[in-house]
């Protein structure tokens, strides 16, 4: 009998014996990093002369991968390989495709801590992110492949007398996976897993800032049993390959999580029916946020603090559910700043491979020069308060918090996606919730407050797609808190919950005249 679902407990690494497994983990990768990577179309590894180098963020002269750059011939060939895969693995039966999902989450378990060393190379993560993208992507494996049994379970459907009548999930074709930096396990993961376990085939464009964790997945999917050529690893410029794939005439549909301006692109670029196409491709998209959390005077206050702390500095503000606007009602704004101030100054930033770092390095040069270029700019709109330093050796940004922030101020439109914080004074909850809806955006909000009229009128107005109650903006569970946002956060698709898959799926009516 399967066991129900629960999301993967994280790792405590208070434990001497965990602190000594993630040592060894990362001394254990320590010894493998600049080793190559190649594409992986069919099963089989190709090599190409023109690669490209994967950094590690926090120490930006060290190699950790060197992979293979694919062009439009490898697009090409990548589609057909999963074009002819589907014709068997769309045929699987649906227990088949899951036993899959399960034995790669088995496999995760047991290579946890050295999944965690390679997020902390490669993606900057500090030791508790990183085991969080880990248990993330063993938790949408074990939950999609649960999620699969009961759809190709029967439906329910209203009885009519002299028919049989039934309702079944049928997987769509060749899909295009392209994934962020930011969640390099577990988004891939989830996005990945989504369009296999439904009995779809792929090509999987990994952000240039994961190839080697990407690379990772594809050797736990082999050893897990997917057959060749249902999943297909392109590494490429995006300038080079990315409109070849997502207008593709084979293709029917494309996973994206990223930027606003990437994903308004592909939406436009894929709507175009392209000579030979006999469908309307579908676009699942999940393009970021401009998170807020509002606190007013009910609230306790250092609760509230905490949060804000962990939602705006965790994995350096890189996550598209990242607490970018504190908005305070004027009551307790003094006091409310006083805290948060006072928890982001004592956060640690260093080295994320060191256990005692809090705060890592941001991803990539080009994010650490967009920071710093809006830190500028807030230096001209609002009061620094603290942080808006860098330190070198790696691309570090140090917690950054603005006072008095107006609401129309850039650094409190315009998505930074960094360890920026504006903080902005509201007179009362019906302006802090005007504030919090005039962003172009909808993805995650928080509320901290003991007033339950606020509360309530807080889930009638606060217009994003996960609202929490005195909790944090981040730090959404698999099963728990289906994720996704309105507006240009996406089309709202809601990962992690039960009506994602229904996304990689043709639904199809079946009726038999008894």
């Amino acid at each position: 009998m399967m066991m129900p679902y629960q999301p993967e407990p994280f790792t405590d690494f208070t434990r001497p014996e965990h602190r000594a497994a993630m040592e060894a983990a990362l001394a254990k990768v320590a010894e493998q990093l600049g080793r190559t990577y190649p594409l992986l179309i069919g099963g089989k590894p190709i090599t190409k002369q023109a690669t490209f180098n994967s950094i590690n963020p926090s120490k930006h002269d060290q190699v950790v991968g060197v992979a293979a750059l694919g062009d439009r011939t490898d697009a090409e060939a990548a589609v057909q390989v999963a074009l002819a895969a589907y014709q068997t693995w769309g045929r699987t039966p649906a227990a088949a495709r899951a036993s899959v999902l399960f034995k790669a989450a088995a496999i995760m378990r047991r290579r946890k801590f050295e999944l965690n060393a390679w997020l902390s190379y490669e993606a900057g993560k500090t030791w508790g992110e990183a085991d969080a993208d880990t248990a993330e992507a063993i938790d949408f494996t074990e939950y999609y492949a649960r999620e699969m049994l009961r759809m190709a379970g029967p439906q329910r459907l209203t009885p009519f007398a002299g028919e049989e009548n039934h309702l079944v999930y049928r997987p769509m074709g060749v899909g295009v996976v392209l994934s962020p930096f930011n969640f390099p396990l577990a988004i891939l993961c989830g996005m990945t897993m989504a369009a296999l376990v439904t009995g779809n085939t792929v090509v999987v464009k990994p952000s240039h800032d994961g190839p080697v964790i990407a690379s990772k997945l594809f050797e736990i999917l082999e050893e897990a049993g997917l057959p060749h050529g249902v999943a297909n690893l392109l590494f490429g410029d995006p300038a080079e390959i990315g409109d070849y794939l997502t207008t593709h005439k084979d293709v029917r549909f494309i996973n994206f999580t990223g930027s606003r301006a990437v994903g308004c692109h592909i939406y436009e670029k894929a709507a175009k029916v392209q000579p030979g196409q006999n469908f309307l491709r579908r676009v699942i998209a999940e393009m970021g946020g401009k998170d807020a959390i509002i606190v007013d005077g009910t609230a306790d206050l250092d609760e509230a603090a905490a949060g804000i702390v962990a939602s705006a500095f965790g994995y350096s503000g890189q996550k598209c559910s990242a607490c970018s606007r504190a908005i305070i009602t004027a009551d307790v704004y003094d006091a409310v700043l006083e805290r948060v101030v006072a928890r982001a100054k004592a956060l640690k930033m260093g080295p994320a491979i060191d256990g005692s770092s809090q705060v890592g390095p941001v991803a990539a040069e080009r994010f650490h020069k967009k920071i710093m270029e809006y830190i500028a700019i807030g230096k001209q709109e609002a009061r620094l308060v603290l942080g808006g330093e860098t330190q070198p050796g790696g691309y570090y940004v140090a917690p950054t918090i603005f006072a008095d922030v107006a609401p129309d101020a850039r650094i409190a439109c315009e998505e930074i996606f960094g360890p920026v914080l504006a903080v902005i004074k509201a007179a009362d909850i019906d302006e802090a919730l005007a504030i919090a809806n005039n962003t172009e955006y909808g993805l995650t909000g928080s509320l901290y407050s003991r007033n339950r009229a606020h509360i309530e009128k807080a889930r009638e107005e606060f217009l994003v797609g996960n609202l929490y109650f005195n909790r944090k903006s981040t730090g959404a569970l698999v099963g728990v808190h289906p994720f996704g946002g309105f507006n240009m956060s996406g089309t709202d698709s809601k990962a992690g919950g039960p009506d994602y898959l229904l996304l990689f799926t043709l639904a199809q009516a079946v009726s038999e005249k008894l």
